[in-house]
């Protein structure tokens, strides 16, 4: 039998297929220059498939008798047309919105071997890595890269880009392609040093790629990068100046706008953190102008290179809602408690319209925080006087976790043994569970907490101390067992927050309790909350105002000699030394304070025969 021989293709063929790619290469540069994007993304799909079916072609073999008739040889002399060819239709491969990264991979593969076959050697037992080491043998007047240098972006800046031929256009010119390539590594590489905590490195390579090529748009996420970098490193006023350099770029980088407000508000600047919120809020709320087409056109693009998860986190788009909840939040903490007021109405709008899905508050919890949420609401509608608009939230919050809530809850675990559970174990599952029926049971509690306050504000102490009793009554289901709940900050934080709840809803109905003559109850409920919390300053206060109305004049004047000693500031002191508290208990610890009793302290300084001030006051 005789052997099948090789038949290099004719020149005809070799002509017809690179006037061909010239046809194609016309026709892409046509529809780039028109400035029309339909017929832009039009011709994009048409290229796609012209050099991928033209390359299949060239590479295809076919029998002609006995002979084997091959497509385009490996030889030098064809070489440049099959990979001007490969070149320009990965670009459109790689460009596409559903590019296949293994088949583009295999592509690249399959050109360095008909590199290396063009030279006479073999490399498919080789890696794609080790095929692009023997393809590019470095020369030895080259040197090597200098010490630390990435090699790969060494071996892409040492790269000399062959000048572009006539006769064998490219879609896209190497020499940008080059620049595109060396720009994305160094931001690559910026973002692998910034997410391994190597900042002032991460700031070198960033800026590096500030000046590299790049559009607009990736120009303001490189400067927003270097903002979080320099917030980071501790340097919130180098970190506004690089944030505010992204927006200059590009306003559309909203991104940098909420990491402004972040960095204002560590800065303790509340003006200007509440502005850019607000600014952020209402860019949210717009419809984003439609993307001004490159020029030239890229196929290959930065935006294509650079995707990773520091990345995605940095550049995270917040929901308008999430935005208008956090202003909701951040004027209630800095007291603007009438903007705290609308925002909440606002956010609370949007929950109704359905939109709860783009909120995210759940913070990793295995229930939600709208009941938190509701909470916040209520605060603020108290402190400025919508009292009935507060009780209706928070009996919205009380139906709502009425059935997630036990009969009985013994709490036993120690806080540092609660928080590092197995994830999976059964004990693991018990104690998660536990710990969202004690969150659920707070914000129940919290939610007659506020009632009551708000029903003594409208003038109802019956009522009030109902709510407040509703609430003990509640705690009553919690049982601390063992003897790990002793100093503050040993508790679970949720523990904490139900004992300070039930502080609050003693001071409160023990003051409601004062204000119907009921003193002997009312000195019940103080004595309480000084079990609770022996250092309280309000509870103190209120227990010396019972013993005096109880004609206890001594006792009451001693305690209130005891309190006139007090450190200034101790009570406060001690309070900061905690885990701060929910924001929705702001309003009820300012209506906890006892209130100044100019008649009462004259008496009782002129029972003890002195001048000594006030201790409440």
């Amino acid at each position: 039998m005789k052997r099948r021989r090789w038949v290099s293709p004719e020149p005809g063929c070799l002509q017809a297929w690179a006037a061909e790619s010239r046809d194609l290469a016309g026709r892409w540069r046509a529809a780039r220059c028109s400035g029309s994007g339909g017929a832009v993304a039009q011709e994009e799909r048409r290229q796609r498939g012209g050099f991928g079916e033209l390359l299949l072609r060239m590479r295809a073999q076919f029998l002609v008798g006995l002979a084997v008739i091959a497509g385009l040889p490996a030889t030098l002399p064809c070489l440049p047309l099959e990979l001007t060819i490969l070149y320009n239709s990965l670009l459109f491969t790689m460009g596409a919105p559903d590019s296949d990264i293994k088949g583009e991979a295999e592509g690249i593969r399959m050109g360095l071997l008909r590199v290396l076959e063009a030279f006479g050697a073999c490399g498919q037992d080789l890696s794609t890595e080790e095929l692009w080491q023997k393809v590019l043998q470095e020369d030895q007047e080259r040197g090597r890269s200098s010490d630390g240098e990435n090699e790969l972006l060494y071996l892409l800046k040492a790269w000399r880009v062959p000048a572009e031929g006539v006769s064998l256009p490219l879609v896209q010119s190497a020499e940008d392609l080059k620049q595109i390539l060396c720009t994305a590594t160094v931001f690559l590489q910026g973002l692998q040093e910034l997410e391994a905590g190597n900042f002032p490195t991460a700031i070198s390579l960033l800026q590096e790629a500030a000046g590299g090529f790049c559009s607009k748009r990736v120009l303001a996420q490189i400067y927003t990068c270097l903002g979080c970098c320099a917030q980071r490193m501790g340097k919130p006023q180098i970190a506004l100046q690089h944030l505010k350099r992204a927006l200059q770029v590009d306003f559309q980088c909203l991104p940098a706008l909420s990491h402004a407000a972040t960095v204002y508000h560590e800065l303790g600047e509340a003006n200007a953190e509440l502005q850019a919120l607000a600014l952020l809020y209402e860019a949210l709320g717009k419809t984003p102008p439609a993307a001004a087409s490159s020029s030239p056109y890229f196929l290959i693009r930065m935006e294509l290179l650079v995707h990773t998860p520091i990345l995605a986190s940095l550049l995270r788009h917040r929901q308008p809602s999430e935005v208008k909840y956090l202003l909701a939040q951040r004027c209630l903490q800095y007291g603007r408690v009438a903007d705290a007021a609308e925002h909440y109405l606002d956010f609370l709008a949007l929950l109704q319209e359905g939109l709860r899905q783009q909120v995210p508050l759940d913070g990793g919890s295995a229930l939600p925080r709208i009941p938190e949420v509701f909470l916040e609401a209520a605060s603020a509608l108290e402190q400025v006087g919508r009292h009935k608009d507060a009780i209706t939230l928070c009996e919205e919050v009380i139906s709502r976790t009425t059935g997630l809530i036990p009969q009985m809850l013994q709490v036993e675990e120690r806080l540092d043994q609660l928080e590092c559970p197995s994830p999976g174990a059964g004990l693991a599952g018990r104690l998660l569970s536990q710990k969202d029926s004690l969150r659920c049971l707070a914000w129940r509690a919290a939610g007659y907490l506020h009632q009551g306050w708000a029903w003594a504000e409208l003038g109802n102490s019956k009522e009030s101390i109902t709510q407040f009793s509703r609430c003990l009554g509640d705690l009553l289901r919690v049982q601390l067992c063992g003897s790990s709940f002793e100093p503050a900050g040993s508790l679970m934080p949720e523990v904490e927050v139900l004992q300070k709840i039930r502080l609050l809803s003693l001071i409160g109905r023990g003051a409601q309790f004062l204000e119907l003559g009921r003193h002997k109850e009312a000195l019940l409920d103080f004595q309480h909350g000084l079990q609770i919390s022996p250092g309280d300053l309000a509870a103190a206060s209120y227990l010396v105002q019972a013993l005096w109305e109880l004609n206890r004049k001594q006792e009451a004047a001693a305690r209130w000699q005891k309190l006139s000693q007090r450190a200034p500031g101790e009570d406060g002191q001690q309070e900061r030394q905690g885990r701060p508290f929910p924001l929705y208990l702001v309003s009820c610890l300012k209506q906890a304070t006892f209130p100044h009793c100019e008649s009462l302290t004259r008496s009782i300084q002129g029972c003890l025969g002195t001048g000594s001030q006030d201790p409440s006051g």
